[in-house]
């Protein structure tokens, strides 16, 4: 048996990226309480944001940081590190390259590979800093708990705002035309107007995307999960900063 200040520093050495067989030497504990330990870690350990430093590229980690929230996870690996994983789905080849390009840009020097799923991408990236740059990473779906900014990341975001929402709107929104009738003159006329949907569970996210819109100008509504921007200054402002995905 193990006390509790053994396990902590244990897992401690572990979230630094050290290997469980260094961490063994180091702390007298056997490899596979480690593994066993890790394996039921709640919640997982978070690194400093010193630990990988800042992001080499704020523009871009403001655009990942949206593609992360919608549709990203991290994954432990056996040994040691993680893995980023942003959904991206095959329809939008755009989407794909420009999520590639985001994670290099944050992270010079990283690996990116692509995993096909049915209908989708996994966008990957292998390193031991992800925890460090998305801090909301934790046990369970994101919509379960609680999902905030740190103070960095908020500074980010307020500098870099379209960023931000180009990613949430890439990951889980999008543009739309929608389309009513109208009598003009005693005749009845379709009318098409374009809309943007943004739609996620959890109601901290939501909340992110909709605080930035309020910061930059854009009204919206909301129904349920759904958030919509529908009138035309509104509508024109995300064209000219977001549009479609491609």
């Amino acid at each position: 048996m193990y006390d509790l200040g053994t396990r902590k520093h244990a897992l401690a050495l572990v979230a630094q990226g050290r290997s469980l067989n260094s961490v063994s030497k180091q702390t007298g504990v056997s490899r596979a309480a480690i593994r066993s330990w890790h394996s039921r870690l709640e919640p997982l350990p978070r690194m400093s944001r010193t630990d990988p430093g800042p992001p080499a590229d704020e523009v871009a980690y403001a655009y990942l940081l949206g593609l992360y929230l919608g549709d990203g996870c991290l994954s432990r690996h056996p040994r040691a590190g993680y893995y980023l994983r942003i959904a991206c789905a095959d329809a939008w080849p755009g989407l794909l390259q420009e999520c590639r390009e985001a994670i290099t840009a944050v992270r010079p020097g990283v690996g990116v590979y692509s995993v096909q799923k049915q209908g989708c991408t996994m966008v990957t990236s292998y390193s031991r800093h992800w925890p460090g740059l998305f801090p909301q990473h934790g046990p369970g779906r994101k919509h379960e708990r609680r999902i905030t900014l740190e103070p960095w990341q908020q500074e980010i975001v307020d500098a870099h705002p379209w960023e931000f929402v180009r990613g949430l709107i890439h990951s889980d929104g999008c543009r739309i035309t929608n389309w009513t009738t109208r009598t003009v003159g005693g005749e009845r006329k379709r009318y098409e107007y374009p809309r943007y949907f943004f739609t996620n569970l959890s109601a901290d996210i939501a909340r992110l995307y909709t605080d930035t819109l309020d910061r930059i100008g854009v009204a919206w509504k909301a129904n349920g999960h759904n958030i919509s921007v529908a009138r035309k200054a509104s509508v024109a402002l995300m064209d000219a900063h977001v549009g479609p995905k491609y």
